[in-house]
């Protein structure tokens, strides 16, 4: 059955990577969420996707040279401001606590391809452990470093590769890197890729995708899932 993510929650028609986005996805009927994570200057994992602020809240500037409490101050209603007045930058931790009384898929996706957050992998796990979530956690990352170190930390969480371009034999590379799935733009994700990935017991969720056409091709593949910025859309679709 293949599994709806919505992508930063319904980040098509509301603030991506805020807890209005998690719910209405939720709402929607999404199998899950997907969400990213940056460490803050006092070294707290917050839910945001750019490195910088200045896209999706009303501040300037670096994640990692703001406190959790700066953070907080800024609104990040995004392009959503005639909707909301106010959304703010979640803490991970708020996150995992909602999702596990709702008991909905989450896949985190650390953010350190670009900035190496020291310490993130165990910090993130960290709060995974305090709120009992492994069996609903998905790992990704572009960093297959990163990977490959959550696998020493935690080999029974699942996770993925993501990646942009084609990759050989993809379902054996994500195995040898200590991952169990790949999560490929969708571009990448050919009829081949899936079905071959498939057969080698590896689950493959392709990201972003919005349109109807797409979405129907993946559900009549029997894709492991897929991410998108509309969950409501592609609930309706799969009924």
């Amino acid at each position: 059955m293949t599994k709806i993510f919505g992508h930063r929650g319904s980040a098509g028609t509301h603030p991506e990577n805020t807890m209005i986005s998690f719910q209405q996805a939720f709402c929607d009927g999404a199998d899950g969420i997907e969400l990213d994570v940056q460490l803050s200057k006092d070294g707290i994992p917050v839910v945001i996707h750019d490195e910088k602020v200045d896209r999706t809240t009303d501040g300037k500037g670096l994640v990692k040279d703001f406190t959790l409490k700066e953070l907080k101050q800024l609104n990040a209603v995004y392009k959503f401001k005639k909707l909301y007045s106010h959304a703010e930058i979640p803490t991970l931790e708020e996150v995992l606590d909602w999702a596990a009384r709702k008991q909905t898929l989450v896949n985190i996706e650390l953010k350190n391809s670009i900035i190496p957050y020291s310490g993130m992998e165990e910090k993130v796990l960290e709060l995974i452990l305090k709120y009992d979530v492994e069996n609903l956690v998905i790992f990704s990352s572009f960093n297959h470093f990163s990977i490959a170190r959550l696998h020493t930390l935690s080999p029974s969480i699942e996770k993925a590769v993501l990646y942009m371009e084609g990759i050989n034999k993809p379902w054996d590379y994500t195995k040898w890197v200590g991952a169990q799935g790949i999560h490929p733009y969708i571009k990448a994700a050919t009829p081949t890729i899936i079905q071959r990935s498939k057969e080698n017991g590896v689950p493959v969720r392709p990201f972003t995708v919005n349109d109807e056409k797409t979405m129907l091709r993946l559900f009549k593949a029997e894709c492991a899932g897929f991410f998108t910025d509309y969950p409501k859309r592609a609930v309706l679709i799969k009924q």
